[in-house]
């Protein structure tokens, strides 16, 4: 009993055998709040735990307690066991607190994982060359010669491969974007959906266009996407000399503004080129939008520029002629006025004939109308403005309607007029209306019970008891 108590074995044994159980009752409890927490260190704790500990408990058994020689097969065995865990711990501890744990914005966490998975790699090629190298006395020399003289011969075979896998490592690694980007290149323009190491892969409005790394890597590009909120589309028109700049741009922006694709926190704004061209720029709420909001505006401002007599690519407006005004009065306006013939030559001079394009506001909210307008051909949609400043809509004013006859009381509407399809209509100032309706008393009741019936109108379509007042 006293051999026993005086060899070095024994005190190897108990302290394994107190050792371990304490050991991996203090892990698992470390464990556990890891867990708790989420953090980044649990895997390397469990690996620690799992793996490492009993591990290293089983190879201080066999050396200590057993005394089995080092050069022994089954130590040897362990002794890899062990070294590949502790690499594989190694790997993952720095991985959670250099890369995991890395803040937004930060190299670390702009490090792509392609670069982690091939460093990685190479760590764990070194390192069981090592141990291979020191616990089995393996000759490792040729092995990395061997591997030098292939890698050279492989990569002169595949240069122009190596070459766009390291050029897509590289744009990875910058990260000059970010999947669903919009890029405009040499090549195409569109959104990026897929990038891996050969090629970036672009969604455009023809197809999937697809670039190879090197070549996008040795041109440049632009991100549309950033900075985040600051995209913009510019638009250059051409007007007569003739056309004041001024009334120009007003109505360029003032067109740009309507657009339902601008960024509402932000304003269009218009600029003078010289040589009858000018350039408006409109702020997006997203770069898919560019075509959208392009179409819309050069077709809007089509209308817009020959209801204000300018002349968009020079162009003459002959559609406002005084045979079809007067065709018009007889239509739609004389109906309404119950004018006379007198009247109806009279009214010729003071009215005009306007045009709109599907989409385009007839009548903004809060405005007084200098006006009136009566709808020739197409429909109007008239929408009401709800409490939170969002609309919905009330109805829809077909041919022979009229809008904007609070003009005669001043006051300004509640509600706005969107043009359904293309809209013509007769415009007729307030003035000449005025006029009118002091000749006819009864005229004036009358439009007085319409602007009651459309008040009526617009709250069943509300469905609330508050009065609104839309024209």
């Amino acid at each position: 009993m006293a051999n026993v108590f005086a060899s070095a074995w024994f005190y190897w044994a108990i302290g394994i055998a107190v050792g371990l159980p304490l050991g991996l009752v203090a892990l698992t409890e470390w464990q556990h709040v890891l867990q708790r927490r989420q953090s980044v260190l649990l895997r390397p704790v469990t690996i620690l735990r799992n793996y490492l500990l009993p591990l290293a408990a089983l190879l201080l058994l066999m050396l200590e307690a057993n005394r089995v020689p080092p050069h022994a097969t089954s130590v040897r065995v362990v002794s890899t066991l062990a070294a590949f865990v502790v690499l594989v711990l190694m790997l993952s501890g720095i991985n959670a607190a250099l890369f995991q744990s890395a803040p937004d914005g930060s190299w670390r966490k702009r490090m792509p994982s392609i670069f982690l998975d091939v460093v990685r790699f190479v760590l764990i090629a070194v390192g069981l060359a090592m141990i291979f190298a020191y616990i089995w006395g393996a000759n490792v020399k040729g092995l990395f010669t061997a591997l030098g003289i292939t890698s050279i011969v492989v990569g002169l075979t595949l240069q122009n491969s190596v070459g766009q896998i390291i050029s897509g490592l590289l744009m990875l690694f910058e990260q000059p974007f970010r999947l669903g980007d919009w890029l405009q290149t040499p090549q195409a323009k569109g959104r990026v959906v897929e990038v891996n190491w050969r090629a970036i892969h672009l969604e455009t409005s023809t197809g999937l266009q697809i670039t190879p790394n090197s070549v996008l890597a040795a041109a440049s590009f632009t991100n549309l996407s950033r900075p985040e909120g600051k995209h913009t589309c510019e638009v250059e028109t051409v007007f007569a000399h003739d056309d004041p700049p001024e009334r120009v741009c007003a109505m360029l922006t003032r067109m740009a503004s309507e657009l339902p694709q601008r960024d509402p926190s932000r304003n269009p704004n218009t600029i003078a080129l010289g040589g009858m061209q000018y350039r408006t720029k409109i702020p997006l709420i997203s770069p898919a939008e560019d075509g959208k909001a392009t179409a819309r505006f050069r077709r809007w401002i089509w209308y817009a520029a020959r209801r204000e007599g300018l002349h968009l690519d020079e162009a003459d407006d002959s559609f406002s002629t005084p045979e079809r005004i007067e065709e018009a009065i007889f239509k739609v306006v004389g109906p309404t006025f119950r004018l006379s013939r007198d009247e109806h030559e009279d009214l010729v001079e003071h009215a005009r004939i306007e045009c709109y394009a599907d989409g385009e506001r007839m009548q903004r909210a809060g405005e007084t109308p200098l006006g009136m307008t009566f709808v020739l051909a197409g429909a109007v949609q008239m929408n009401a403005i709800m409490e939170d400043g969002s609309e919905v809509v009330a109805w829809t004013q077909e041919e022979g309607s009229f809008l904007g006859q609070s003009t005669l009381t001043r006051q300004p509407v509640l509600g706005s007029a969107y043009a359904v399809g293309e809209v013509t209509a007769v415009y007729v100032g307030r003035d000449k209306i005025a006029e009118l309706v002091q000749r006819n008393p009864r005229l004036l009741q009358e439009l007085g019970r319409t602007i009651e019936e459309r008040r009526q109108h617009v709250l069943r379509a509300l469905d609330q008891t508050t009065e609104v007042d839309i024209d």
